[in-house]
């Protein structure tokens, strides 16, 4: 699908839909869960539903009431059970490390894979820290620590080590720690840990289900008894604070007036961080806490700053088309692990954002945007990434003539109908299959 974007504006009010990282975190646990746990405002994108089959591969009944958007999920009390066939988690990132880390609860083998996307990006770090508690771990291609893996069971606990460099596969190993049987209690020491709010948020959630997690104000030991066990819960998924980065922008940008309804100001999401950047940067943005809403009033200058990217990796995409817009450099610094995602974001949005007329310089580790020079249209490529997707589409508002977005269907991987909510406020988006 190709998506086509023009100089406008924005206007009225819109909702994003529920937070990925959420879902996926209530539908894992609610798998492991004794009892049946309900999931209200899931995210029914790919990444989502990723985790719904990962969650039915284990054993898990899975129920989708489409009508009202609830998932139930009937828990497997800490037992899931080695599947007959292989785990495709498509293309989530979060969902390949928690099928990871559950499948070192099986007492046999499971193969976990992904798309072209996911099997490219490594996870040996997660493997070796999990081989270190008993699991076994083998990676299927010589050389490689990309997946197909398989994985296997039952972990005993111990001490394990992570350098930090990825939230979820620290994620991916506390989530099934509790599980473990009683006396294999878990150890995890973390180098550099990033992406601090992803780890929180899993935190969360598992002391949601009843489980104790003692973690260090640094996050860099994590401590989790085995014996334990999750209750089933009923919950409601936020809206993602990743997908507002985007209707933000956009809004913030052109000369628009729009409500984003719906959001958590309370909320673990570390991209909820976007909204003072953007405020820091001079944009007119109110924070209606009392009603869950962001009212902005948008087209008014801007100005550079400097971004740490450490907790807020998704958000490079949309802050970078801000700063593009900017007057003045803006310097985005702790870029690595942003390389790693779905695309290398930053070689990525230095390329699309170049051929729209803007100046970006990178390194290994940082990207700085020489803001305030006139934008074009151009025709881009997505690289299969939903925010480079979005981005774009967005950009694409406040360029003169035409930018074209290849492989724009990517977008629903976080955002499902992503063009038609910002058209409901008058985006003016088309797409072509």
């Amino acid at each position: 699908m190709i998506a086509y974007s023009h100089k406008g504006t924005v206007s009225g009010t819109l909702t994003v839909p529920g937070s990925k990282s959420h879902t996926i975190r209530a539908v894992m646990l609610g798998a492991l869960a004794e009892g049946t746990s309900v999931i209200h405002n899931p995210l029914p994108s790919k990444d989502g539903l990723a985790s719904l089959y990962a969650a039915r591969t284990f054993g898990a009944e899975v129920t989708v009431d489409e009508a009202n958007n609830t998932w139930t999920v009937r828990g497997l009390g800490g037992r899931p059970k080695a599947p007959a066939g292989v785990i495709d988690t498509l293309n989530s990132g979060t969902t390949t490390s928690f099928a990871l880390g559950v499948g070192g609860l099986v007492e046999g083998y499971v193969v976990i894979t992904g798309d072209e996307q996911i099997c490219r990006r490594p996870w040996g770090a997660q493997a070796r820290a999990m081989q270190e508690l008993g699991a076994f771990c083998l990676h299927t291609r010589p050389g490689s620590e990309c997946p197909p893996i398989v994985v296997g069971g039952p972990m005993k606990g111990g001490v394990c080590h992570l350098n930090g460099f990825s939230s979820q596969h620290i994620s991916g190993i506390l989530l099934p720690s509790p599980m473990l049987d009683e006396g294999c209690d878990v150890e995890i020491r973390v180098e550099k840990p990033l992406e601090q709010p992803y780890l929180q948020m899993t935190i969360d959630w598992m002391r949601r289900y009843g489980a104790e997690v003692e973690v260090a104000p640094d996050y860099r030991l994590f401590r989790v008894k085995g014996g334990q066990k999750y209750v089933a819960q009923e919950s409601t998924i936020p809206s993602d604070w990743s997908g507002v980065a985007f209707p933000l922008v956009a809004a913030v940008c052109t000369p628009s007036e729009l409500v984003i309804s719906g959001v958590d100001f309370d909320d673990s999401q570390g991209d909820k961080a976007v909204v003072d950047i953007l405020i820091d940067m001079g944009a007119d943005i109110t924070k209606d806490r009392e009603g869950g809403r962001l009212v902005i009033r948008g087209g008014k200058p801007l100005h550079g700053t400097t971004v740490d990217m450490d907790k807020i990796p998704d958000s490079l995409p949309a802050l970078s088309v801000a700063a593009a817009y900017a007057q003045g450099d803006t310097l985005f610094t702790n870029l690595a692990h942003v390389r790693v995602k779905e695309s290398d974001r930053v070689a990525v949005m230095q390329e699309v954002l170049g051929k729209c007329g803007a100046d970006i310089d990178i390194t290994a580790d940082s990207m700085t945007v020489h803001g305030g020079r006139p934008l074009h249209g151009a025709s881009v490529p997505s690289y299969g990434d939903h925010r480079i997707a979005m981005a774009m589409s967005v950009c694409g508002l406040m360029c003169e003539g035409e930018m074209e977005i290849a492989d724009a269907e990517c977008a629903s991987v976080s955002f499902p109908q992503f063009y038609e909510t910002m058209n409901k406020a008058g985006a003016g988006f088309t797409v072509k299959d």
